[in-house]
Parts: structure tokens; C-alpha cells; sequence
């Protein structure tokens, strides 16, 4: 009896345990989830996410018929303007290429394929003297007005595309049958730009000519900004070369060019134009640089290597400075150039950002294609905007145009003359090829010497 009292309460209990269990299961225990840290990517990861989607403007976006780089892309308006082609922006697209294939984002049967038809669309484009208009209808390689009297050869978009040319030329020109054919075809082509015509007789180069308004637009092309490409590459031709003494007394302002302000500490060494305190916008230190290499380049006005990196490090400085007290502007955002800016009623428009001209927004073109000049922050600046602002800041081809911290704003849109340079420059500053490839070619050793320039670093 006692047994079966035992066993009766001790079904009795499991029982009511079991039915508890079914009613009532108490309180849920939810294991700990094991978040992986965030893995950063190193600084050689970085740069090539962005310089591998960067080229995509160059590759993925370019106009369909002509494979020229088009003015400008928006992402959320991809038809907008699709058919105006920019001269100077194509000429960094040609270095872009370059970069492309060698580091095997595309290959160079296909690098070579797309080149063919860019220089085959160049051959049959509009050209005045030999120069190619700032913008081209894509379709009909028709010149399309950048202004009134704008509307004929402009020889500083014109020098840069040739850059380019020579560029390609120079990586093509021992390679496969296919490829010499395309290194040929630039070849000609930047060897029929009439140089001299655009001296207009004088000792100096102008800007622009127009078959309607002959030389009435009268830019004289004098220094300092972004335009020394210009005399080198005028200076470098085999056909129309034009006389040291156009550079000298046009270009240097017969000595006028050069300064003695310093600013933060650092001479300016030449007069910015239009920008004698702080130096004038970044794309001056970059366009002219894609494929002329400043290392150890001097003449009788400046180590242009000091010029540049000086010019770069007081942009910096002042946005560490931050005057205006913009949010954000620091060590790791800065970087006054042109680029899209925020008009005052919160719109879109365009603007020569620099110290002196400071409407709170950096343009990511500033500070990545000044990697050359200054690594550390540059590469601070990419990071900072790629890891803290990535949903504002970055798109389908790289970084946007255009950034404020302070006003929350960005322009969602792209430029061929800003994306270009970012591309080379960080080519350049990771293998110097782009610089290798031009300054190794003879026409423009010869014309460098020939206007008084001495490069350590290529042995003239």
C-alpha cells in the first residue's frame, strides 16, 4: 500500500508536470546572435573599389554611337543630355581606358575595340584648324554650341583629349596588329591639330575660334590655371609646333607668372589667376598632371611638383582651418574645386569652389584626384566619405559630384571632368603608369625641352 501510494504520487506529479510543460513553456531563452565585426577594407581595397567604379562613367555610361565620355551623366535622368560629348572629358577617358585594361576591368581586345571607334568618331567629327570643339553631338559629330561665339575650335579641351591620344598611343603602338592599327589612327589624328593658327599671329595661344566670329571670344591662354597642357602639347607637335617664345612671353607673362605669397607657410611659387591668396580651385593641380608627370619637373618659374602639392596642402589647410565654420569641413572633408554646387535656394547649379570662393561644399574630384599630392589625406578623405556617408555619397559610378554635411545635400550627379582625373590620379599615384606612358613618348620630351624644362625623375 505504501508502495502504491508512492507510485500513485509520483505519476500524479510527472503527470502535472507534462501538463504544465503543455500550457505553460515559462520564459523563451534566445540565444546570444554573434554579430562579425565589420571588417574594413584595407587602404589597396579601397582605392580600387573606387577607381573600378569610377570607370564605369567611362564604360558603362559613355554615348552609345561615338563611345565618347559624355558632358554629364544623372543617374535618376539617364536620357538628359545623352548625345552632348565632352573633347577634354573623352581625353581623360582615354587614360581611363588605359588604366582599364591593365588592370583587367575590361580586356584589351575590348579596350581596343571601343578606342577604334572613338578615334574612327573623332576622324569624321567637326574640327576647326584641326581642333575639336568643347562639345560634340555624339550622333552626328556635329559641333554643338558651349556658348554664342563658343562655337568653333577649342584648344584647351582639344589639348587635353590629345594627351590622351598619346597615351594610347604610346601603350598600343607594340602590340597585337589590331592594336598598332588604333595607336595610328591617334596618331594622325592629333598630329592634324594646327597649333599655329591659334597663336592668331602673336605670342601667345587663344583659347577659341569660330568660323562665324573668328577670334572675338579673345582668351588669351595666360598663366597660372589649368591650361600648361596646353603650351606642351602645342610646344610637343611634329606638324605645327609652335615657338618657345609663345610659352615665355604668352603663358609666363614674360616672368609675370610667378609669385613670391605664401600662404599657411607655403609659397604659392606662381600667380593663380584670379586667386593670388590661397591658390585657385584643385582641377588646376590635376588637369594639366593626368598624363605630365611634376615629379622632378622644373623650369625657370617652378619645381612643379612643390607648385602642385603646395597648392594642394593650403586647400587642405584651410578646410582644417574652416573660417566659415562649415560643418564637417576637417581632416578627413575637404577639398574646394569645380564641380556641381547648391545655389542658395537649395538647387542644383555649378560653381569654381576654392578658399576664396567657399560655398560649404566639397567635391569628392578634389581631394581623390590630389592622392599624388597628399596620400594621407587624401585617402582619409575617400574612407571618411565611403564608410560614414556612403548612402549619400556614393552611385553607380563612383562618388557623387557634389557634397554638403552642412546644408544635408548632395548633387546625384556626374561629370566626365571630374570622374576622369579621379580615375588617373589614382592610377597614378598606384603604379605611375599613366605618367610613363606620356612622358616617355619623344614628342613630348622634345617639346618639353624645347620650352626649358628639366625632369629628373625622365633624364632631360
Amino acid at each position: 500500500m505504501i508502495k502504491f501510494s508512492a507510485l500513485f504520487m509520483l505519476f500524479t506529479f510527472l503527470g502535472c508536470d507534462s501538463s504544465s510543460q503543455s500550457t505553460d513553456n515559462g520564459p523563451v531563452v534566445t540565444p546570444p546572435v554573434t554579430v562579425p565585426p565589420v571588417v574594413k577594407l584595407t587602404d589597396d581595397e579601397l582605392l580600387d573599389v573606387v577607381q573600378k567604379q569610377t570607370f564605369a562613367y567611362f564604360w558603362d555610361y559613355a554615348e552609345s554611337n561615338s563611345g565618347m565620355a559624355r558632358e554629364r551623366y544623372i543617374p535618376q535622368d539617364p536620357s538628359f543630355d545623352q548625345n552632348i560629348v565632352t573633347t577634354g572629358g573623352s581625353g581623360f577617358g582615354l587614360m581611363a581606358i588605359v588604366s582599364g585594361m591593365s588592370r583587367g576591368y575590361i580586356s584589351k581586345s575590348q579596350g581596343a575595340d571601343r578606342l577604334n571607334k572613338i578615334a574612327n568618331f573623332l576622324n569624321t567629327a567637326e574640327r576647326f584648324h584641326g581642333a575639336w570643339p568643347h562639345w560634340i553631338n555624339g550622333t552626328t559629330g556635329r559641333v554643338i554650341p558651349f556658348g554664342t561665339k563658343d562655337n568653333g575650335g577649342d584648344l584647351v579641351e582639344t589639348s587635353f583629349l590629345v594627351a590622351g591620344m598619346i597615351t594610347v598611343r604610346e601603350y598600343f603602338k607594340n602590340g597585337t596588329t589590331e592594336e598598332k592599327a588604333v595607336a595610328q589612327k591617334f596618331d594622325a589624328l592629333w598630329k592634324g591639330v594646327d597649333w599655329q593658327w591659334y597663336t592668331n599671329n602673336q605670342n601667345k595661344l587663344f583659347w577659341h575660334w569660330s568660323p562665324n566670329y573668328n577670334w572675338e571670344m579673345n582668351f588669351p591662354l595666360e598663366g597660372y590655371n589649368e591650361c600648361l597642357i596646353t603650351y606642351v602639347m602645342a610646344a610637343a607637335s611634329p606638324t605645327h609646333a609652335i615657338a618657345p617664345a609663345a610659352y615665355h612671353e604668352g603663358w609666363a607673362r614674360s616672368g609675370g607668372i610667378v609669385s613670391a605669397k605664401t600662404k599657411y607657410n607655403l609659397p604659392l611659387i606662381l600667380k593663380h589667376n584670379g586667386a593670388e591668396e590661397f591658390g585657385g580651385p584643385l582641377f588646376w593641380a590635376h588637369y594639366s598632371y593626368l598624363g605630365l608627370d611634376p615629379n622632378q619637373l622644373t623650369d625657370k618659374y617652378a619645381n612643379y611638383w612643390e607648385l602642385n602639392s603646395n597648392h594642394t596642402k593650403i586647400n587642405y589647410l584651410y578646410a582644417v582651418a574652416n573660417p566659415k565654420s562649415f560643418k564637417g569641413y576637417g581632416a578627413n572633408y575637404w577639398g574646394l574645386t569645380a564641380s556641381y554646387s547648391r545655389n542658395g535656394d537649395g538647387s542644383i547649379g555649378y560653381d569654381a569652389h576654392m578658399p576664396s570662393n567657399d560655398k560649404g561644399v566639397i567635391s569628392p574630384t578634389a581631394a581623390i584626384s590630389s592622392i599624388v599630392y597628399t596620400p594621407l589625406e587624401s585617402k582619409a578623405f575617400i574612407r571618411n566619405l565611403y564608410e560614414n556617408y556612403k548612402t549619400e555619397t556614393w552611385g553607380v559610378a563612383g562618388f557623387y559630384d557634389a557634397h554638403s554635411q552642412h546644408y544635408q545635400w548632395t548633387a546625384q550627379r556626374y561629370l566626365a571632368i571630374d570622374q576622369g582625373p579621379e580615375m588617373v590620379m589614382l592610377e597614378n599615384y598606384r603604379t605611375g603608369l599613366l605618367w610613363q606612358l606620356f612622358m616617355n613618348a619623344p614628342e613630348v620630351k622634345q617639346g618639353l625641352i624645347n620650352l626649358g624644362f628639366h625632369s629628373g625623375k625622365y633624364g632631360f
